[in-house]
């Protein structure tokens, strides 16, 4: 978009330190990727990780992170957000929005309720301007809002236009009690404090995708103007001879009543500054907590403490700008980067739940979504980070009875698929992640998983376990009288469910519990109950000449159908696949996506489909006939997986081809929602040629999009370099000829964590057609089963030790 500073443009590229350039990677964010085209990003000023969240707010349809660039107009300027969420929209709370002045002189004539006020909250895209710990906007009103963050405040700066008359301009500031989805319910409340310029209040809302509710406080300050005078505000009315509403409910028809209260400033100066502190325990705190974290009103200090914090994280990776490179391959790579650090929140301090010294973080939004890549690529660079979010997630386990599979907001949020906290707290485990942490704990929460059927499964755990233990499935139409949920998705809980139990193992390998390793190995193999050799697939009528898909059966083991292509991106039928009573028994996702999910055994479902030629050429027609949707997350690992049929070659083809077709560093630049920096991950792993297979110690070679790649490890200071030799930045010679590692020739096909902690260097040797390079079965990835030359479908029992070794399970 013209004009639109959408980048840390203000920086310079280089910061001088003893006379030598330093790389400046924040150079390099857009954060307005993923701000139209339904990308739901939080666009706005936060620190890495942080509870306070500062953007405007507009009222289009894709509002989950507050602000969009899709000709929507501003409601208002809140401070609480997630990132990147499908669903309702989250949070937005307490939104301020600020006049130039009231038609008349009468506080009447401003607008008040949210709904109303829109129509005044017009902008043009290019005065937007976003940077990490900063948002600025002016709207067509002529008041610019600029904002940045600390952890649990945020502080505004409100400029605005000269008075027309030519006095004294008398701007008004009001805040109200509503959210992005106006979830509010009763007991809302609010102060305008009559001694100093002040409001204060709280309410009552509703979780975005989750059970039950939360209580937000917040305490907002003003300074830098006399103030006028001050009051309430109900529906779109004003006095400012009242200066409390209390117990405001939630109205007529389930739509919160509109009401708060707001400043009006006598401004011989042209800006207010207003320092808006939040909690979740009382408004003293988020007043303590604004007082403490900004005590002078320093926009600029606010800011550069916000810049140094992002600058500290992003700092561990390092990329070659040189070999003619595209500088927005760059900008799409670091973005993507910083987009995995906005979600989860770290609460600490602020639940209300219960005490605990361990740290407490918020919207995992959900771990179905972050366990692919999000969490596992913070384990490569923020391992204190994912050492905190594991200690909480087994916190959380210990004082509410599970791990939870979402959350937000202390509410439990839905589950979408098996109870994927094991395979996050499986990969944190298997790659080292040990700081404070009680791994005998841990280990306890993810079996409670595996052994107990909780009564509401919706939200916890795993439903099905009867089925699951005395069937090896979870059956369509289960009966199930020990827990409630919805009755769907029966194929890929089973496929997930196997998964988690080989997590589980990994787990039980490493704490030296040699029974459990066999018996979760064992019933890791369930995926294959639901294996029907002669199923086709055809709906449309786009027929296929493939044969054998994964379907549901029922508790008396006779077949159920659901067509393979049914919730694909090319099915036309409008079926559900959501959390639905009436769902499909896939999830967000197709039998032929899913067809693909079984991580821990690819040499078994090589064999399945009939050999590595006819794996790879179904996976090709996953890809090629558009099937697969690679805006959602079943699909991040199916762009890899040719490795596990020895064609690494076509993984990078296949990197090359969504990137950046479908990822790219404009507005739009996603193919679907962030999903609290999924997509971001996806695209940082991809660019930086190591792509994890979560839950195993695995990381799959392709090359880097980039000359060469430095990665720091924080704990041990050391450096792991990727370097291309050939590198052509017209990505022709992508193809790996040969490789070695610390200067060693190096034929398989993937990597270990070790690479990132002992700082090793891979150097691969480009050229432009596939070699024979990571193609034998020695160079393959691990796989329960044994990898086989010409696998023969015979009905027999082949599974083996494979490459996994009980005692080499462990840390």
């Amino acid at each position: 978009m013209p004009g639109l500073i959408s980048r840390a443009l203000t920086l310079t590229l280089a910061l001088l330190v003893n006379g030598q350039a330093e790389f400046d990677a924040l150079s390099y964010v857009d954060s307005l990727i993923g701000t139209t085209n339904g990308g739901n990003v939080f666009a706005g000023a936060s620190l890495p990780y942080g509870m306070v969240k500062a953007v405007a707010d507009t009222n289009s349809p894709s509002r989950q992170g507050g602000f969009t660039l899709d000709d929507s107009n501003v409601t208002g300027f809140s401070v609480l957000h997630d990132s990147g969420t499908g669903g309702s929209p989250s949070l937005g709370n307490f939104p301020l929005f600020a006049y130039a002045s009231c038609p008349q002189d009468d506080i009447n004539q401003c607008v008040f309720p949210k709904k109303a006020r829109a129509k005044l909250g017009t902008f043009r895209n290019e005065t937007v301007k976003s940077r990490p710990g900063y948002f600025g906007i002016t709207l067509d009103s002529g008041v610019e809002a600029e904002m940045t963050t600390t952890q649990h405040a945020a502080l505004f700066r409100f400029t605005f236009p000269p008075s027309t008359s030519g006095g004294v301009a008398s701007p008004l500031i009001l805040q109200d009690l509503t959210d992005l989805s106006d979830s509010r319910l009763d007991n809302a409340s609010i102060v305008a404090d009559p001694e100093r310029p002040r409001l204060s209040g709280s309410a009552v809302f509703a979780p975005s995708f989750g059970q039950g509710n939360y209580t937000a406080y917040f305490c907002t300050d003003f300074s830098g103007a006399q103030v006028r005078d001050r009051g309430i505000f109900v529906n779109s009315r004003a006095s400012a001879g009242v200066h409390e509403l209390l117990d405001l409910n939630r109205g007529i028809n389930g739509y919160p009543l509109p009401g708060g209260a707001f400043m009006r400033f006598n401004l011989t100066d042209r800006t207010v500054l207003a320092r808006t502190g939040v909690s979740f325990i009382s408004s003293a705190q988020a007043c303590k907590n604004a007082e403490a974290e900004i005590p002078d009103y320093n926009f600029e200090t606010v800011e550069s403490a916000a810049r140094s914090a992002w600058q500290e994280k992003l700092k561990p990776v390092r990329v070659s700008t040189g070999g003619g490179v595209d500088m927005t391959l760059i900008t799409n790579f670091y973005s993507g980067i910083y987009r995995t650090m906005v979600n989860p929140q770290d609460y600490t301090g602020e639940n209300p739940k219960w005490t605990s010294d361990a740290p407490y973080f918020d919207s995992f939004y959900c771990l179905w979504d972050s366990f692919r890549s999000q969490i596992p690529f913070l384990t490569v660079i923020d391992p204190a980070a994912v050492s905190k979010m594991v200690r909480s997630l087994i916190d959380t386990y210990e004082h509410e009875g599970w791990l939870p599979d979402c959350r937000m907001t202390f509410s439990k949020g839905y589950t979408q698929g098996g109870s994927n906290a094991d395979v996050v707290l499986a990969d944190a485990f298997i790659k080292g992640i040990s700081e404070n942490i009680d791994w005998q704990k841990g280990y306890e929460a993810v079996r409670k998983d595996a052994e107990v059927e909780p009564h509401n499964w919706a939200v916890q755990g795993r439903g099905g376990l009867d089925s699951w233990k005395g069937l090896g499935y979870i059956p369509v139409e289960d009966f199930d009288y020990k827990g409630f949920g919805t009755m769907t998705r029966s194929v890929s809980r089973t496929l997930e469910y196997s998964y988690n139990d080989f997590c589980i193992a990994q787990m039980a390998g490493g704490l030296n519990n040699s029974d459990d390793v066999v018996k979760y190995r064992e019933s890791s193999g369930n995926w294959i109950n639901l294996f029907k050799t002669d199923q086709v697939s055809m709906v449309a009528n786009i027929s296929t000449t493939f044969t054998g898909f994964f379907q549901s059966k029922y508790l008396n083991q006779t077949w159920g159908h659901q067509d393979p292509l049914v919730c694909s991106n090319i099915d036309t039928t409008g079926t559900s696949c959501s959390l639905t009573i009436d769902g499909q028994e896939t999830f967000e996702s197709s039998l032929w996506e899913y067809g693909y999910f079984v991580p821990h055994d690819q040499a078994k479902l090589v064999e399945l489909y009939g050999g590595q030629k006819e794996f790879v050429r179904r996976l090709d027609f996953l890809h090629d006939q558009n099937i697969t949707y690679i805006g959602n997350e079943p699909s991040f690992l199916t762009v890899f997986q040719y490795h596990y049929a020895g064609r690494p070659a076509l993984s990078a083809h296949r990197s090359h081809f969504y990137i950046p077709r479908y990822f790219n560093p404009t507005p739009g630049g996603l193919p679907g929602n962030d999903d609290s920096g999924a997509m971001g991950s996806f695209v940082a792993f991809s660019m930086m040629g190591l792509f994890p297979n979560p839950g195993q110690d695995v990381y799959l070679i392709t090359p880097p999009f980039f000359e060469s790649v430095n990665i720091t490890n924080p704990v041990t200071n050391k450096t792991a370099t990727i370097q291309n030799i050939n590198f052509d930045p017209t990505y022709e010679a992508i193809y790996i000829q040969q490789a070695t590692l610390n200067g060693v020739p190096y034929t398989k096909n993937w990597l270990d964590h070790s690479f990132f902690t002992e700082g090793k260097q891979l150097v691969l040797t480009l050229g432009r057609n596939e070699s024979k390079w990571g193609t034998d079965i020695e160079s393959l990835p691990p796989s329960l089963t044994d990898y086989t030359p010409d696998p023969i479908l015979n009905g027999a029992n082949l599974r083996g030790r494979g490459r996994w070794e009980v005692g080499a399970l462990g840390l």
